[in-house]
This record gives C-alpha cells, sequence and structure tokens, in this order.
C-alpha cells in the first residue's frame, strides 16, 4: 500500500400586541410559511438516501467478487559480510567461525531468496480478468490468485499501467464459485455517499469495511492523472487493488493508497474512479497497453491575474505556454498565449483537467477545441497524436531578437532592472546562443516581479503577447497595459526551468 507522507442568524420577530390585526396577519403568514419549510423538508428527505441499517446482505453478495492476491518475487542477495579485522586479531577466529556455521554457503556469497506480498483485487467478468494495483504485482515472478473459498489459481498478466497504478490479470474461473462485479458511475457519486471497501489488509482476507466520500478530486502526486476518491473507510496495507463499492453494489473506485504517518488507517484513504480506470482496463484488454492521446502543449493555471491580463471573465481553462513545433497542437494551430475552454465539447475548468481529457481521447480522431485568442473564443480542429512514454516536449526557439542600447534601464512598475542581451551578459548567466527576449539584470527585492518568482538571468520574451526585443518595447507595453486601465500585465518568461507566463500586478506611478 503506498502511503503519502504521499452562520447563521435568525431574524428578529418584531413585539405587537397579540391583539392587533397585523399580528394576526403576521401569524397567519408565518404559520404559512412554517407548513410550507415543512413540506419542502418531508420532500427532501423523500429524495434523499437514507442510511442503510447494516451492509450484511450486501457483504454477503459482494465478497465472493473479492480476492486476494499473493506474490512472489525471487531476490538475489550477497548476505552480511565478514568485517575487516587486523591480521591476528583475537576476533577473527570467532567471526570466521559466526559466518561458517551461520551461512551454508559462506558469507558474502549471493544467495536466492523469495519475497512474498499480499493485495487485493476483484473478478471483472466469466473470462476471468482480475483487476488489482500496478504496484501489487510490480516485478513479482509468481501471481496467485486466491479466491473466498480459498482456492489458489494462477494468474498471467494481462497489461499493466504504470501511470494510474491499474493492472489486469487473467486466471481460469472453470468450475469456481465467484460473483462477476458490475461498474458503477463514479462520477454522479457525492460528498457525503456511502461506500464500502472489501480487501485483504494485514493478509486478513474479506475484510469488509464501511464510511463515507470524504472528497473527490484529490491529487496527491501520485502521477499525472491523479483524480482519486477519498473515503473514510478503514483502507490499510494490502487493500491495494481492492473495489470501493457504493450501495448499489457496483465498484466506483479501486482502492490504491492511505495517508498514513503511522502505517495504519486514519481514515483517510484513496481510490481511483472509475471515470479514471475504466477506459483503462478496456484498452489493457483490449491491446494489453494503454494508448493515451497526446495534444503536444505545456500548460499553465490560469490565475486571477492571468485571467485579467487576457481579458478573461474568469480563471478558467489551461494556458498554453509552449507549443511542440509539428505536434498534433502546432498543426492544429494552437498558438503560445491560447487558454484552451474545451477540448473534443469537454469544459476543461482548469490546467489539471486538461491532461486527463486528452489521454481519454481516441487516438487519431479530429476533435473539436475552443481556445480563448485576443479577447474573443476561437473554434479549431486537432488530430489527437499518441502519447509515447519519452515524448519530448520542448518547443524550438526563434531568431534571436534585435537589441537596441545595451545600457540597462530600471522598469519601476514591475521591479525589473532590464537590458539587451550583450556577450558579457550571455556569459555571466549563461545563455544559449539563440537566447532571445529581454534580459532580467536585477530584481528589486519587495517588488511584485519578485513575488513572482522572476530571477536575474530570466529572459522577458514576449508582454502581453507580443514579442519584446529590448527594454523601451518593456515598458511600452507595460505603459499601454496602464492606460488601459488593467491592474496586471502578462509576461512570457524564459527562466531555468524553461517557458512560463507570469501575471504580475503594476505597482503605483
Amino acid at each position: 500500500m503506498n502511503q503519502i507522507r504521499l452562520s447563521k442568524q435568525d431574524a428578529p420577530i418584531a413585539a405587537t400586541d397579540d391583539r392587533s390585526p397585523l399580528r394576526m396577519a403576521g401569524f397567519g403568514a408565518f404559520a404559512a410559511a412554517l407548513a410550507l419549510a415543512a413540506f419542502m423538508i418531508m420532500t427532501a428527505v423523500a429524495h434523499a438516501r437514507p442510511a442503510p441499517d447494516g451492509f450484511a446482505d450486501l457483504a454477503e453478495k459482494l465478497l465472493p467478487s473479492v480476492v486476494n492476491i499473493s506474490t512472489t518475487q525471487v531476490i538475489e542477495s550477497r548476505g552480511f559480510e565478514m568485517p575487516q579485522l587486523p591480521p591476528g586479531s583475537p576476533f577473527e577466529d570467532f567471526f570466521k567461525e559466526f559466518f561458517d556455521r551461520g551461512q551454508p554457503n559462506g558469507g558474502g556469497k549471493p544467495q536466492a531468496r523469495k519475497a512474498t506480498s499480499l493485495g487485493s483485487g476483484f473478478i471483472l467478468d466469466d473470462a476471468g480478468h482480475v483487476i488489482t494495483n500496478n504496484h501489487v504485482i510490480q516485478d513479482a515472478d509468481e501471481i496467485e490468485v486466491i479466491l473466498q473459498d480459498d482456492t489458489r489459481l494462477k494468474a498471467t498478466v494481462v497489461g499493466r499501467d504504470q501511470k494510474t497504478d491499474i493492472a489486469v490479470l487473467k486466471v481460469d474461473l472453470k468450475g469456481q464459485k465467484y460473483h462477476a462485479i458490475s461498474f458503477g458511475d463514479s462520477e454522479k457519486s457525492r460528498v457525503g455517499d456511502w461506500v464500502v471497501a472489501i480487501g485483504n489488509p494485514f493478509g486478513l482476507g474479506g475484510t469488509v469495511t464501511a464510511g463515507i466520500i470524504s472528497a473527490r478530486g484529490r491529487d496527491i502526486s501520485a502521477g499525472p492523472y491523479d483524480n482519486f476518491i477519498q473515503t473514510d473507510a478503514s483502507i490499510n496495507r494490502g487493500n491495494s487493488g481492492g473495489p470501493l463499492f457504493n450501495l448499489d453494489g457496483q465498484v466506483i473506485g479501486i482502492n490504491t493508497a492511505i495517508f498514513s504517518p503511522s502505517g495504519g488507517s486514519v481514515g483517510i484513504g484513496f481510490a481511483v474512479p472509475m471515470s479514471t480506470a475504466k477506459p483503462v482496463i478496456s484498452q489493457l484488454i483490449k491491446h494489453g497497453q494503454v494508448k493515451r492521446g497526446w495534444l503536444g502543449v505545456h500548460i499553465q493555471q490560469v490565475t486571477p491575474e492571468v485571467a485579467e491580463s487576457l481579458g478573461l471573465k474568469e480563471p478558467t481553462g489551461a494556458l498554453v505556454a509552449q507549443v511542440v513545433e509539428d505536434g498534433p497542437a502546432a498543426k492544429g494551430k494552437i498558438q503560445r498565449g491560447d487558454v484552451i475552454l474545451t477540448f473534443n465539447k469537454r469544459k476543461v475548468p482548469d490546467m489539471r483537467k486538461l491532461p486527463r481529457i486528452v489521454a481519454d481521447t481516441e487516438v487519431g480522431v479530429d476533435v473539436p477545441v475552443e481556445v480563448w485568442r485576443e479577447n474573443k473564443k476561437i473554434d479549431l480542429k486537432v488530430k489527437v497524436g499518441e502519447l509515447q512514454e519519452q515524448e519530448q516536449q520542448v518547443a524550438a526557439r526563434t531568431d534571436k531578437g534585435a537589441g537596441s542600447d545595451a545600457k540597462p534601464q530600471v522598469v519601476e512598475d514591475l521591479g525589473l532592472t532590464l537590458s539587451v542581451i550583450t556577450e558579457d551578459a550571455a556569459q555571466k548567466f549563461k545563455l544559449e546562443a539563440d537566447a532571445k527576449g529581454v534580459l532580467v539584470t536585477d530584481v528589486l527585492g519587495a517588488g511584485p516581479a519578485a513575488e513572482k518568482g522572476v530571477r536575474p538571468g530570466d529572459l522577458i520574451v514576449e508582454v502581453g503577447q507580443e514579442e519584446v526585443g529590448n527594454p523601451d518595447d518593456v515598458m511600452r507595453k507595460v505603459k499601454e497595459a496602464r492606460d488601459a486601465g488593467r491592474k496586471s500585465v502578462l509576461l512570457l518568461v524564459q527562466g531555468q526551468n524553461g517557458l512560463r507566463f507570469v501575471a504580475i500586478r503594476l505597482g503605483k506611478s
């Protein structure tokens, strides 16, 4: 099991004479309102799902679908080596006798040993496909699936995906007693819904725990497509790969990780939602591997400052910081500085959502993409490429821009001292021969640029989505932004970690 070390105020009622017509009218209105509120509450309760009296019937039905996963790995180790002792030491004979007696094949010689581990899984279909986590079976030499009646079946790996930590196994289920599961819609699951987890914690197979969905869409930095369901159902070591059920007995998640300083359950567990797992499982069964869509862009989060700089009403979408040369995005006319609002008719609420949407898109198909560019929405078409394991993501640079006066200039609005790129400056800051833009030679410690992490040696490539070649260009674009009533200006900065957009609040004049 992976670890992550991963007012309400009541309105006052005015005091009036009970015999007053106004008071009586007020009481009648109050009574009517009270009756309406009671009716609404009763209606809501009627539609809300009540807490279950127990989980016995559900557990009895689902237990035969959950399996234990036992793996064996042969590891070669050299054992303990005899310490180096000075010649004639009185301890030499003692240690020699100890190592010769305790290690039949002699200390320091390679020896093989078997390491075993346990996890959980569940039976997907009558064909014998079993779902578990990749980390449960990774590097295993032998894999066994143990059914509820302790029947052990040899398993083979159909396919596995490291990015989502999902693996598909296959066993022969002929003559066996089991129950194949059905998938639920994890997107319809809500925070507060009851869930049931079944697995093999600490080797104690067939363990049933229950809780609620504590949160959705959790990013725990486990992979590029993090979108975990968080639950307080007890999940411990050995639960990895087991199912998370809803009250209809459908799997809505695959238990994968826990947050635990102690190693045991503290009520924070994470499951891969079926909305993420289902397409991965389907491809693993069909192809033995996962083919993911690839767009060929580097993206950033759209912050409120960036949104204001670009004329967006709200911070939404994914900001394109770089476009990979000859990639799908470049061929589809997506440009650096575009904000991708929708992809394949699916809304992109934030940067984190886009990679998952693209990855789930079929490779080789043309999809509609809506971008924000120059204060308006533009519709494009992009043919989705296939993501390779070591896809090159670096965009090629263009030729170096022309410079003017080499004397550094202070831009007080940004809190920066800027200069054109000279040979001395290029050597001092170790710039590449084809570097372009305006060089940052100094940063005011309390200035707005310093707050955004701009450092000496960075290059300002664009201001307000227009290329700049000298400090005068930067000052002109800053003045234009101020004259237009904007509170911030958008810079494209080339730093040690590549290109990135930085929205800087304009200082006081």
